[in-house]
């Protein structure tokens, strides 16, 4: 049992590091604007196209370097999943940003359904997939059995973790991160001191693609299989990580995620894989119930 629970805990932090990841988008853009963007689990599932053609290109000229052949992917693939989402925040939110707020909730459902169709018509709808690029594992004995690390789940945490490390410097140690947490708080005082909300309103939803383009990376490494419905299952479960954490808080959306990844995997490895997603939105049902607010996040005080 000490075997399996470990075993499990380890495919849970991996798993969680990456709903983390995907979820900083969605606690981004609503801590600027208040909205849930619900095309971002569409960006996370282009980006993992972008991530297998990537490595195809840089194959096809014969790198053949790991280090270099995912710096080389990863950059393509943040670089051009960036711009989806700055398209994304130009024609979904911009135009409607002053409207109701269900009406750009609608639009990105809008989004969302496009990009699905779009990837289905120009990709194909048969599931793809990439080879194993990273063979390998850890063994550490334990007990009568063994504690089997993967060389792809490492590299999966440890990048992972650094993204995760890299966005918390931007956030609170450069100018676009003072701004992003001046628009955050005030917006309109932000404008007023000569902050343009608009460009940091576009840099979220960039960075919070950029996050995703990392994940969509990792996730392709680790499964090796993808198509044009990934991002459905993977956004929702990180949009209940962002929740569970508390939507708004980035420190709340990268715990949630590694929550969320560790109970799935512990639930499935001790219980039953075949429910495993009724007891993370149980999960989910309880915290609201208890902690409305998430666990990190703070309580919303009603306007009169």
């Amino acid at each position: 049992m000490d075997g399996i629970f470990l075993q499990q805990m380890v495919n849970g932090l991996t798993l969680g590091s990456v709903y983390g990841l995907i979820a900083i988008g969605y606690t981004m853009v609503y801590g600027i604007i208040g909205m849930i963007n619900f095309a971002h689990g569409e960006v996370y599932m282009i980006s993992a196209y972008l991530s297998a053609i990537g490595l195809a290109l840089l194959a096809s000229f014969g790198l053949e370097s790991f280090p270099l052949l995912i710096f080389g992917t990863l950059l393509f693939t943040v670089c051009v999943t960036g711009l989806y989402g700055w398209v994304i925040e130009r024609i979904a939110y911009r135009p409607l940003r002053n409207s109701t707020r269900l009406a750009p909730l609608i639009s990105a459902i809008g989004i969302s359904l496009i990009l699905q169709n779009y990837v289905q018509i120009s990709q194909g709808a048969r599931q793809q997939g990439i080879p194993t690029l990273l063979d390998g594992a850890f063994r550490l004995p334990i007990g009568e059995g063994f504690l089997q690390i993967s060389y792809t789940k490492v590299f999966i945490l440890v990048a992972a973790f650094a993204g995760m490390a890299a966005l918390t410097w931007v956030i609170r140690c450069t100018r676009l991160g003072r701004m992003c947490r001046a628009t955050q708080q005030d917006r309109k005082m932000a404008q007023i001191l000569g902050i343009d909300t608009d460009r940091v309103i576009s840099w979220v939803f960039v960075i919070g693609a950029a996050m995703a383009a990392l994940a969509g990376l990792l996730i392709t490494l680790n499964y090796g299989t993808f198509d044009f419905y990934a991002g459905f299952v993977i956004g929702i479960k990180a949009f209940t990580a962002a929740v569970l954490g508390g939507i708004g808080s980035l420190p709340g959306a990268m715990l949630g995620g590694l929550i969320l990844g560790v109970a799935e995997a512990q639930f499935s490895g001790i219980v039953n894989t075949d429910y495993k997603d009724v007891f993370s939105f149980s999960l989910l049902v309880l915290i609201l119930i208890f902690r409305p607010q998430g666990l990190l996040g703070r309580p919303q005080v009603a306007k009169v």
